[in-house]
Formats: structure tokens, sequence, C-alpha cells
């Protein structure tokens, strides 16, 4: 059974905690990440690129020239796709990117991205996290005692206003609540940083 260090606010070691093997032991399953990450990133697409087609550019009421006689090509408008400012072909127009996986393969997803970040040494465990004020310099000092190098990802138990506020600002850090967190950002971020909170919520919520 996985086990990590719980560290306090001042980056002390203050006890160590079991973690469920099922969820922070798992297989890592890079194709299943793959196909997670492909699948949210594709969710958030806005897909409102749109082109003209040959119907929609304007202009063309008439014949530019007639049929025959001028020595040029025939022309029947100037909305045709081989004319400068004519119509676009094959074109994007607005369209709904989104699609879902299975649910069973989106918690095996979390699960296997959870695992990466115990194999990696890249969990770290809080024993709590509350801060006298929503201030930026409360959780910079706490990542700092923590020893985290770049980018990070704060999991909290509940929804934590003071928390979110104060790492906004921070370049790389991003906070979340545990029943919020998904596999892209847990993977994107070089280090996750969860309350004790943060773990048995996850461990409920996935076990």
């Amino acid at each position: 059974m996985p086990k990590a260090n719980v560290y306090n606010a001042g980056g002390q070691r203050v006890g160590e905690l079991e973690l469920d093997e099922a969820i922070f032991g798992a297989e890592v399953n890079a194709s299943l990440l793959h196909s997670v990450v492909v699948m949210q990133l594709a969710n958030r697409r806005l897909g409102t690129a749109d082109t003209k087609t040959r119907a929609e550019v304007a202009g063309g009421g008439r014949k530019p020239w007639r049929q025959k006689g001028t020595g040029r090509a025939r022309a029947g408008t100037i909305r045709s796709p081989l004319w400068r400012h004519g119509g676009i072909v094959f074109g994007p127009h607005p369209r709904d990117y989104s699609y879902t996986m299975p649910k069973k393969a989106r918690r095996q997803a979390m699960r296997s991205a959870l695992s990466s970040k115990v194999l990696g040494e890249k969990l770290i465990l809080l024993e709590g996290l509350e801060l006298p004020e929503a201030k930026t310099r409360f959780v910079a000092e706490i990542l700092a005692n923590l020893n985290v190098r770049g980018s990070a990802l704060i999991v909290t138990g509940e929804a934590d206003e003071k928390v979110a506020k104060a790492a906004r600002n921070i370049a790389g850090v991003k906070s979340s609540m545990a029943d919020s967190i998904n596999v892209y950002d847990v993977l994107a971020h070089d280090s996750l940083v969860m309350t004790k909170a943060a773990v048995a919520r996850v461990q409920e919520v996935l076990g």
C-alpha cells in the first residue's frame, strides 16, 4: 500500500498517510490518459470558426461580363471560389467538438493520473490549509516551505475562497476542490499538493 509523508504549512513533516492502493497505486495507463486528455481539450474548443460560402459572400448579383466575345474566360458570378473575395470551399463552420467517454474509463484515467504523481514523487500532502487572509504571499510561502518547484495544483477538500483568491495570482499555480479535479490539470502541473481532507474525499469518490 503506497504511503506519503504529511507536512504542515511550515514544511515540517508531521506524519505519514496510507493511501488507497486502488487509487494511488494503480497501473499507469498512458494510452487511456492520452484519450481522456484529448477528450478534455476537445470539449474546451469553442467551435466558433466560420467561413462564408459562395451563397453568403457579398456581390455577384449579375454576370460580370457577357458570355462570348470578350476574350476572357466565362464567368457567371464574382462570388465564385476561384475569385479573390469569393466564397470558401469546404471551410470551417460553427460546430460542437465535444464528446464523452465511458464513466469507468474516465475514473480509471484519474486513478492513473494520481498514481503517476505518486510514482514520480510529485504528490505532497498537507495536514491542512487554512489561510488567515486571502493573500497571495501566504500561498507563496507555503509552497516555498514545501520546496515546490514549477507549476502546482492545490487541491482542497471543500471550496475555499481564500485559497482560490490567493493562488490565482501565482503563475503556474491553480487551486481546485477534490470534487472538481480532472486528469488534464493533474498531468499539466508539475506538483500535486493535496490536503488530507482532499485525499479522503478523492478516495471516497473513486473508491
